[in-house]
């Protein structure tokens, strides 16, 4: 399958990939700023990336999480680029072992192939001098980062975004954690944001809050159901509608249920929260 999208903001230039293209969530967005790369998209999508890496010599590459569609080829373009990928701690054990993936994913994205990466640096920054700040945002993978560049007022925000509003959650995700993640990122200052799905959006931090707004508002409004007497089988029809067949072909791993469960399980204190900075 050919590059679907390419983007261009400034420096940045980035390209959309994907073996389907059934929304969002099946496709894949990789960024290339100046010789530095975020994420390297699945691995059934080298045919893609390989001319897009081509095109400009990469310096190094930067994982935001272990995610297969995330970090697929890093292990070609480790080798293509004679490079050692940087990768948050927390994942590079399961990124050198390698790791099992769900039926549906390995469709949508590929087996992950293992690569063994590095630690971030003591500074971290482009060729031309700009800091990049990892910023880790746990929630939805355990070892989420954030790519932070204040001098481009940009925030690389991997999985942390996705849409402004969601429906479904993974069964290993944590909606508190995420909560706090995006509540600690709206502190940073940043214009446009950066997603690995949903492209290149500006006025991003506003776009993030609307998210968190939007979070907040469904759990509340889901334990409120629940204070009235009714289960998460209930709830979730009422807020979601009924699960559809990503939920039935993930197994429910990938599911609306998965996301009330979650919500239910906030601290009305964390609801009330308010983001300083």
């Amino acid at each position: 399958m050919p590059i679907r999208e390419r983007f261009q903001h400034g420096a940045i230039s980035a390209i959309r990939v994907g073996r389907f293209a059934f929304g969002i969530n099946t496709t894949f967005i990789l960024y290339r700023i100046d010789d530095t790369l975020i994420d390297t998209g699945p691995n059934n999508q080298w045919a893609s990336v390989r001319p897009f890496i081509d095109e400009d010599p990469v310096r190094q590459v930067l994982l935001t999480h272990h995610h297969e569609d995330h970090s697929g080829n890093a292990a070609r373009i480790a080798q293509h680029c004679d490079l050692l990928p940087y990768a948050p701690p927390q994942c590079q054990a399961k990124l050198a072992q390698g790791f099992a993936t769900p039926l549906l994913q390995r469709m949508i994205w590929g087996k992950p192939v293992g690569v063994k990466t590095q630690p971030w640096p003591e500074v971290l920054q482009l060729s031309d001098g700009a800091q990049i700040i990892p910023v880790h945002t746990p929630g939805h993978a355990k070892d989420l980062h954030c790519f932070h560049i204040p001098a481009h007022g940009v925030l690389f925000t991997g999985d942390l975004y996705i849409a402004r509003s969601i429906r479904f959650l993974r069964s290993d995700e944590d909606l508190s954690l995420i909560i706090s993640s995006i509540r600690h990122v709206l502190t940073l200052e940043f214009d446009t944001l950066l997603c690995a799905h949903s492209g290149v959006i500006s006025q991003g931090k506003e776009k993030l809050a609307q998210k968190l707004d939007y979070i907040l508002d469904l759990c509340e409004r889901a334990q409120a159901l629940h204070a009235q007497g009714l289960d998460t089988d209930q709830i979730v029809p009422h807020l979601l509608g009924n699960e559809g067949i990503a939920s039935r072909l993930s197994g429910y791993n990938f599911s609306k249920r998965n996301l009330i469960q979650q919500a239910l399980r906030v601290p009305l204190a964390q609801l009330s929260e308010t983001v300083e900075g």
